[in-house]
């Protein structure tokens, strides 16, 4: 895989087995540009889960990842986060700023020991670095993401005795938390109710409003407008 790459979230940094090669000619994103994929392929417990995709990432603007389970959304993101290495492939990833990736709820343990607040805290180490103390302002960040999601009577639940929605609102918060540049959503309306999802759908509108840019895997095809595109996957490609 042939990588350009600049400053990631701590959990998205890239071994230097994966750097590029000097002979190989690199998509580099144009102006406009945070990330660009072109022709790559990625594999997944001995299948190959993307195919040739070729995918522009676009500055400020919402990217959703439409497609039925299994067609590479969830792989897709982990390409873009710099977390999934099994690539082939030229990747353009963030040359500066930072980039959060919100996984499934599925995807957190429940034996973790930690609370909410715990949680959504996390969301400021890529800033701090891990377990150390916040600030003020770190403080308040925190508060204001746990009122965004509506989560924050919350606070001091233990993680792992929330409901499913519950707990996905939490992990959204954790993203936001993040004030990341690049924001990275897999499916974070799946299972929640209406209330939850209009939480989840304001959240990433005052995201984009900030100025970051999003990518979000989802089911929901209605998910369509201005300053939206669309990237649709089926068994590993893009269709459209």
């Amino acid at each position: 895989m042939d990588i350009a790459s600049g400053p990631l979230a701590p959990a998205s940094d890239l071994p230097s087995r994966l750097a590029s090669r000097p002979d190989s000619r690199l998509a580099e994103p144009t102006s406009g540009t945070v990330a660009r994929l072109l022709g790559v392929s990625a594999h997944h417990d001995g299948r190959t889960a993307l195919r040739g995709v070729d995918v522009d990432v676009l500055d400020g603007r919402l990217t959703v990842l439409v497609g039925p389970n299994g067609s590479g959304k969830s792989t897709l993101l982990g390409v873009l986060a710099g977390t999934h290495r099994d690539v082939e492939g030229q990747v353009a990833l963030p040359a500066s700023g930072t980039t959060a990736l919100v996984v499934q709820r599925s995807a957190v343990t429940d034996r973790l020991p930690i609370t909410v607040r715990e949680t959504v805290a996390m969301g400021r180490w890529g800033a701090l670095g891990a377990w150390r103390p916040l600030g003020r302002r770190d403080r308040s960040v925190v508060d204001d993401c746990l009122e965004a999601l509506d989560v924050a009577d919350l606070a001091r639940r233990p993680l792992a005795a929330l409901s499913g929605g519950q707990r996905q609102r939490v992990l959204v918060a954790q993203g936001l938390a993040r004030q990341a540049d690049l924001l990275l959503l897999d499916e974070p309306t799946a299972g929640v109710d209406a209330s939850a999802t209009a939480l989840i759908r304001a959240a990433v509108d005052a995201e984009l409003a900030r100025g970051a840019t999003v990518v979000e895997a989802t089911h929901d095809h209605a998910l369509r407008g201005p300053g939206i595109d669309v990237v649709h996957l089926v068994d590993g490609r893009r269709v459209a």
